[in-house]
């Protein structure tokens, strides 16, 4: 039943793919159910706070490996089109988080239910970023192996950690299709986890209706459009870095602890964050504190519970004083 006490501040929290398949490993199944534990902290903590919570989660290097799986398997399997795979992720991934943060909840008293919801969210078939792939799936290849990738007519770039790696189309999101049903289940007190991998994304055909389409969204992106329609107070980016650097990669780098909006845009605007890495994090920050003038946070998975006091990484607001 809707609960009829007052509204609890909301916080959508994205979790990176790579937060439960560390880059540089190839953890099985098990390995990722032992790193989707040891993320709940700040999920945890907001709850016992008397926050509302949403998970978003990325499949990064997931949707990868199914992608090997269906390339393996072709002769013996039919093998299933991307936008089905974001799919799939998001259902085996929000059961290791479902799983492990009801057991986390359980251990910490907190009597809270959890539930994953297979979201859709709507794109553009037409937008530019269908023809010019920059968002990167599956783990790192060999140079022989991003050879075999682009002869069968697939894009292969090297990510900000100089590995090779297959990108694909990434349209921006426009909705969450699931929207109200996500709404619903944070009203009842449930803990969601929605928008996995970004959600998969789907367009409007004029005579058919929802229709999907071969991509992958950014679930930065698709978190702070999840966050700005659920009216959040709180985007908490998870990610493989503290915070947000300036000059990233030089001798002067440094944590920037606190930015503004306009501080944030005009950094951006100077292509100060890594392309395919920092950037849409801090784009989507950017999206959801423009229009909720609410707090956005990048740090990395083992500060979170530091940063949702206030203690560690990147946050930017509207104002210095907000």
């Amino acid at each position: 039943m809707p609960r009829t006490s007052p509204r609890k501040p909301v916080a959508v929290i994205a979790l990176g793919g790579n937060a439960l398949a560390p880059a540089g490993e190839s953890p099985t199944v098990y390995d990722q159910f032992r790193h989707a534990r040891q993320s709940l902290g700040p999920i945890v903590e907001l709850a016992r706070s008397g926050w509302d919570v949403c998970v978003v989660h990325g499949n990064g290097p997931q949707v990868g490996d199914e992608l090997v799986r269906n390339e393996v398997a072709r002769e013996e399997a039919s093998p299933l089109p991307l936008g089905v795979l974001v799919a799939a992720t998001a259902g085996w991934i929000g059961y290791m988080i479902q799983q492990s943060l009801e057991n986390a909840l359980m251990r910490a008293g907190i009597t809270r239910q959890v539930a994953t919801v297979i979201t859709q969210v709507e794109v553009d078939p037409a937008d530019p970023a269908m023809r010019k792939p920059t968002k990167f799936i599956g783990r790192s290849v060999s140079p022989e192996r991003a050879a075999e990738i682009e002869a069968e007519g697939h894009v292969v770039k090297k990510d900000g950690h100089g590995n090779l790696r297959r990108v694909v189309g990434s349209p921006p999101p426009k909705s969450i299709c699931e929207l109200p049903v996500i709404r619903a289940l944070m009203d009842a007190g449930v803990v969601a986890v929605a928008c996995g991998g970004g959600g998969a994304p789907v367009y409007r055909h004029p005579t058919l209706g929802w229709e999907g389409i071969d991509a992958v969204v950014d679930k930065d992106l698709a978190a702070a459009v999840l966050a700005r329609d659920l009216g959040a107070e709180l985007l908490l980016i998870l990610t493989d870095v503290d915070a947000v650097y300036a000059d990233w990669g030089t001798p002067t780098q440094r944590a920037l602890t606190r930015l503004t909006l306009d501080d944030a845009v005009e950094m951006d605007r100077n292509k100060a964050f890594g392309e395919g890495s920092m950037a849409p994090k801090v784009r989507a920050a950017i999206d959801f504190v423009r229009r909720t003038s609410g707090r956005a946070i990048i740090t990395s998975l083992d500060c979170g519970q530091q940063a949702v006091r206030g203690e560690a990484g990147t946050t930017i607001t509207a104002t210095e004083t907000a």
